[in-house]
């Protein structure tokens, strides 16, 4: 995603045509060849980072900016409890409707962030947010909202584009222009993220840096790797502390 027209909705500024660009999509969401399939490949190794780091079953899970909803039907099947949002309304019922087909019960809801943490502030034990802050207004304020969502020792988990020449050259030129693994325009060089604005982000959030680690993605053989390398693609845990202690 990526933003230039924003407008004011329930608390932070979204990008009504960026909106209206996914709504239009919506329904190669579950085609691993069309447009979302980089996110498909990526896929497997969001959900093994996360549950390598904390117990999915049983567990109070919150997926923002859910979209389709790749990533919340594998926490789902993993034995998690699944709250998903999305500003985008297409998306949403994509969402249902292939949870259905699926047996899944995933409780899918068009809401912004601000207004599911003014309902359950303080109430999940896990918070994901994937592949959106780096196409927000004021990506820090809504890790303040994300971490008003999180329990006490509650996890977040976000990945995000590093910000230097070469995440430009991979991300940018070689996946938009060069290999079109993604449409052009859905990243924009200035926002994305370096590990320390988000670590700063983190800081003034009530959150603590758990771990980084970095997605590399192979496009001949469609696959991703977890590595220690954070140029380019790269994941974070963050951990809300536990203010009784």
């Amino acid at each position: 995603m990526n933003q230039s027209h924003a407008a004011q909705s329930a608390g932070f500024q979204v990008d009504e045509a960026e909106l209206a660009k996914f709504d239009a999509i919506a329904h190669r969401f579950w085609d691993p060849q069309g447009e979302f399939g980089t996110l498909h490949s990526l896929n497997p190794a969001r959900v093994a980072f996360i549950a390598e780091r904390v117990s999915l079953r049983g567990a109070r899970v919150a997926d923002i900016g859910c979209g389709g909803g790749l990533l919340a039907e594998a926490l789902a099947r993993a034995g998690a409890q699944v709250t998903a949002i999305d500003l985008a309304p297409s998306m949403i019922e994509v969402a249902k409707l292939h949870a259905a087909g699926e047996g899944l019960s995933i409780d899918y809801r068009t809401q912004s962030v601000e207004t599911l943490a003014a309902e359950a502030a303080g109430t999940f034990d896990v918070v994901t947010c994937m592949e959106m802050l780096e196409h927000l207004p004021d990506p820090g304020a809504v890790m303040g909202t994300l971490s008003q969502l999180l329990a006490p020792e509650g996890s977040l988990f976000v990945s995000t584009l590093n910000r230097n020449f070469r995440s430009f050259m991979l991300a940018i030129v070689g996946a938009e222009y060069v290999t079109r693994l993604v449409p052009r325009g859905t990243h924009e060089y200035e926002r994305m993220i370096r590990p320390s604005e988000l670590a700063h982000w983190a800081r003034a959030s009530h959150l603590e840096i758990e771990e980084f680690a970095g997605l590399e993605y192979n496009p001949i053989t469609r696959s991703t790797r977890l590595t220690a390398d954070v140029s380019v693609n790269y994941l974070a845990q963050l951990r809300r502390a536990d203010p009784a202690k």
